[in-house]
């Protein structure tokens, strides 16, 4: 069982990789420059390359979840790094552009902090299903208050946001979508007899507004940025999260974890952390799009 989860964690890094780029590729071609904005999303929703990128990415996550319930995670998340790579190699060959040495750097960041952290993690939680009523409406609120802020940010600062904000954004979203979606299959799992009225409505309904406006914030990200911030943002911002929300109020942070490995969690989390900030300065798409844009603004000023 464990190789045939192998295979899927593979197949999913590379659904993912090919998702993103398609996803991309279609969200450029449609806006042409311009911001993505509510109006021209059903442009960017009606062309069948970015619809071909989604059901990859849907299929990507599919696999991931079958992987992740049928071995550890130990084996498992190391290889859904994988996606980053390939993301960087596809659209490098794609746009003809040569990765320099700070984004080569950065990604390698981006996965030895994500795999170290959550390797450490397994050693340092215990997986607690018992999700008391409390404890989920604690995610929820802490959830509310964090679409609150990034709404607020998205409608009042839109034209000042760059990518890695966006990036940053769909991880912490996603990363809660992702505590409470295992919260809600739990229950599900353990009704027996019980009325679907005692289900967790509210944790459906955050994790519907969470996912719709991560999946929002994933389309931004594509018309500001390169792909390769996406899978960082899926495949470092979420588990971190998760892990984070697991440990600090979920109660699955082990009592006898020694002090070593906590500060290695953190310095891992930090330097996965740098390297999708890194990847967001010095990629050179970015830094292309950067010189671009200072070349219009010197145009624009009055001489």
């Amino acid at each position: 069982m464990v190789w045939i989860a192998i295979a899927a964690a593979l197949c999913s890094a590379f659904c993912l990789a090919f998702g993103a780029h398609f996803q991309s590729k279609a969200v450029r071609k449609s806006v042409d420059g311009l911001e993505l904005t509510l109006k021209n999303a059903g442009k960017v929703a009606s062309n069948k390359v970015w619809m071909a990128g989604l059901l990859l990415m849907i299929l990507g996550m599919s696999l991931n979840v079958f992987a992740l319930a049928s071995a550890p995670l130990t084996v498992v998340q190391p290889i859904g790094a994988i996606a980053l790579v390939v993301t960087a190699v596809v659209n490098a060959k794609e746009t003809k552009i040569s990765m320099n040495r700070p984004t080569v750097m950065a990604i390698l960041s981006c996965m030895i902090g994500s795999v170290g952290f959550v390797l450490l993690a397994v050693t340092a939680t215990n997986s607690n299903h018992a999700v008391t009523e409390e404890q989920s409406h604690l995610i929820e609120l802490i959830l509310a208050g964090v679409v609150v802020i990034v709404g607020l940010a998205t409608v009042l600062f839109h034209r000042k946001l760059v990518a890695i904000f966006f990036i940053i954004g769909a991880g912490v979203l996603f990363g809660f979508v992702a505590v409470l979606v295992r919260t809600i299959a739990v229950a599900v799992l353990g009704i027996g007899n019980s009325n679907f009225l005692q289900l967790p409505w509210i944790a459906g309904i955050a994790v519907v507004v969470a996912g719709l406006l991560g999946s929002y914030f994933v389309q931004k990200a594509y018309s500001k940025g390169p792909p390769e911030l996406v899978i960082a943002g899926l495949t470092v911002i979420d588990p971190i999260i998760g892990i984070a929300i697991g440990a600090s109020i979920l109660g699955e942070l082990r009592p006898d974890v020694p002090l070593i490995v906590s500060v290695l969690m953190v310095v891992a989390a930090g330097f996965a952390i740098v390297g999708v900030v890194a990847l967001s300065r010095y990629h050179p798409d970015v830094i292309e799009r950067r010189n671009q844009s200072e070349a219009e603004e010197e145009l624009q000023e009055p001489k």
